[in-house]
């Protein structure tokens, strides 16, 4: 066990574990300074807040779940699901994707998407863009000379074998909350925030920003739910009060891919872990939409 579960999940330790545990609420940016049966106010990557109702509760949270023994790559967004900027549009082009993005930090990639060079924060090309302005114009040559490379954080990658405890450290350690994913050949499999670690303690962590769960999945009328196949079993388990497994799949067309040990045709019907489920479009050889039923 680390040093972050020993101080959130330790109460006996003393003086000293306190200290730590402070440090440790401190670091995600939890007032750790309130009381007992006090709410604590969470902030995630400068948005994102979610109110607890007692410091007592999130501490219980963080021991109740091993993060020792999950896996980054198992609650990612998947590279597919990712926003990322071409770094070589001109600069109007990248300011408007930026402004109609509900992201604060977007991937920069050149010449092709697996090709990260960059990460870009909306407040440092906001920023740019505002000290340009210092004489109330931009020039055109101003922007013709903006390379937005310039502004950019350099990309922060991880192994998809990264357990969720040590990258959690490793975020508190940096002062960052957000991390490209990539797997033993360098190829990138997605991205990983504080957030989405947050969310696996504390459950999902929503801003007005953010795109509902709800928005994947369709209540028909005979009792069934259309559901996005880009769905994670994680979302959807907790919807549902559900149980599918998540140890071999990440998302439900994964889960149903690996069921079946083949790449499934639209109108093919499988059952497993008491659903039904049928396949109802597909986009190449990736599910994009399935109907499950509990049996």
């Amino acid at each position: 066990m680390t040093e972050l579960r020993r101080a959130m999940t330790h109460h006996d330790l003393g003086r000293h574990a306190e200290a730590d545990e402070r440090l440790a609420l401190e670091g995600i940016g939890i007032d750790a300074s309130i009381g007992r049966g006090c709410q604590v106010q969470l902030h995630v990557d400068e948005r994102c807040r979610k109110i607890f109702h007692c410091r007592e509760a999130l501490i219980e949270g963080f021991g109740a779940l091993d993060l020792g023994d999950r896996f980054v790559e198992e609650v990612m967004q998947h590279r597919s699901n990712i926003e990322m900027i071409d770094a070589s549009l001109p600069i109007l082009d990248i300011l408007a994707q930026v402004l109609e993005s509900p992201h604060s930090r977007l991937p920069l990639y050149k010449d092709e998407p697996e090709n990260i060079v960059g990460v870009l924060h909306a407040k440092d090309l906001l920023r740019a863009m505002h000290k340009m302005l210092a004489d109330g114009r931009i020039e055109p040559k101003e922007l013709a000379r903006f390379k937005v490379l310039d502004v950019a954080m350099k990309p922060y990658f991880i192994p998809e074998t990264t357990t969720l405890d040590d990258q959690m450290r490793a975020f508190l350690e940096r002062k960052s909350h957000f991390a490209l994913v990539v797997d033993e050949y360098g190829a990138l499999q997605g991205l990983i925030t504080l957030e989405d670690i947050l969310e696996e303690i504390v459950g999902e962590i929503a801003d007005e920003f953010d795109a509902e769960a709800q928005d994947q999945v369709e209540v028909t009328a005979d009792g069934a739910y259309i559901v996005d196949g880009t769905m994670t079993l994680r979302d959807l388990n907790r919807m549902h009060d559900w149980s599918l497994p998540d140890d071999e799949a990440n998302t439900i067309a994964g889960l149903v891919i690996h069921e079946a040990q083949m790449i499934p045709v639209v109108g093919q019907v499988f059952s497993f872990h008491g659903f039904r489920f049928e396949v109802l479009a597909k986009e190449e050889n990736r599910i994009s939409s399935l109907k499950i039923r509990p049996l």
